[in-house]
């Protein structure tokens, strides 16, 4: 019953944030910014990032009606850092739709990325009543994280050795840091001591890595049809995941070589794919995520039952057990 309230408040908010984000832009001028950024914002998702705004403010005693802006902050910063991302990448799709550059052109798309960033700090400074200079320089090291996350990425596209323990510095910054910042920012929002602040942002950050690494886990495991793209792209793009450099570190003779001939291509064909799984089910890797995940997760869970308001500690555990079992 207690999970099925939890993810009815879930749906509830998920309802208000997108339909303050469906309005956001009403009105704005001139139109060829603000149409481009409207469209990224329609292109859906799991609004998780705004939600862990609310739940982290909900879990230290505060109120959602206290954090909306800052969640839409959040949230106006996340879809920033997809049509940049997007950019680099040059992807052609997201969610199903063209991307912001492929739609308009590069310079529309790096416009609207930026746009979103200084509206994303207008929304964060209306729920700042206090610590308002701590509670800026947290979310403005979230971006800094991030773009560091992000160089770390592409350098290791070129690069033959990454360690997992230098994959789990990228993945902190590029995916977990925001998830931590979220945290930080709804707690300290809502007025919670430096230890429960503290507590909070820990939540996010286990979150985001576990989060992270079950993406690299569903890019081998999961169902096309509700992961949303092929299955294997890791692979054939030849990115260095938990799962192929878990791999790399364990494989030695046939099964090595055609692990470093992956790095050599950078990437494989795709009718190879199943090759590379029977590779990482031959050693056992993707046992090996799935408990690095569950680690993560629990030490997300610890973290949140320090946390004083019951029904705000439902909420993120529910988030988290939502996460870890998810298809998409």
């Amino acid at each position: 019953m207690k999970t099925l309230t939890s993810e009815l408040m879930y749906r509830s908010e998920l309802k208000k944030i997108e339909s303050k984000l469906a309005l956001y832009f009403k009105g704005k001028k001139p139109e060829s910014l603000y149409q481009p950024s409207k469209y990224v914002l329609e292109g859906g998702g799991k609004r998780i990032r705004p939600f862990l705004v609310l739940s982290s403010a909900k879990a230290v005693g505060g109120k959602f009606k206290d954090a909306y802006n800052a969640a839409l902050a959040v949230e106006l910063l996340h879809n920033f850092t997809l049509v940049h991302d997007d950019i680099m990448d040059n992807s052609d799709l997201r969610r199903g739709r063209l991307t912001l550059h492929k739609k308009y052109d590069t310079n529309t798309a790096i416009l609207a990325g930026d746009i979103l960033v200084a509206l994303s700090y207008e929304n964060l400074l209306k729920d700042c009543k206090k610590d308002c200079a701590e509670i800026l320089k947290i979310f403005t090291q979230g971006i800094i994280e991030v773009c560091e996350g992000q160089s770390l990425d592409k350098e290791f596209e070129l690069r033959k050795v990454v360690t997992i323990k230098e994959y789990k510095v990228m993945i902190y910054k590029k995916t977990a840091a925001l998830a931590e910042m979220c945290c930080l920012i709804g707690a300290g929002i809502a007025g919670a001591d430096e230890k429960n602040i503290k507590a909070a942002g820990n939540y996010g950050k286990y979150l985001g890595m576990a989060f992270q690494i079950q993406d690299d886990l569903l890019d081998i495991i999961g169902e096309e049809e509700k992961f949303g793209k092929k299955i294997g792209s890791d692979l054939v793009e030849g990115k260095k995941t938990y799962l192929f450099l878990r791999a790399l570190e364990k494989s030695s003779g046939k099964n090595r070589n055609l692990l470093l001939q992956l790095i050599r291509n950078k990437g494989i064909d795709r009718s190879e794919v199943g090759r590379y799984k029977k590779i990482y089910e031959d050693l056992n890797v993707i046992e090996d995520a799935k408990k690095e995940i569950l680690r993560y997760t629990q030490l997300a869970l610890k973290n949140s039952s320090y946390l004083p308001d019951e029904e705000g500690r439902l909420l993120m555990n529910w988030l988290a057990n939502a996460l870890i079992g998810r298809k998409k």
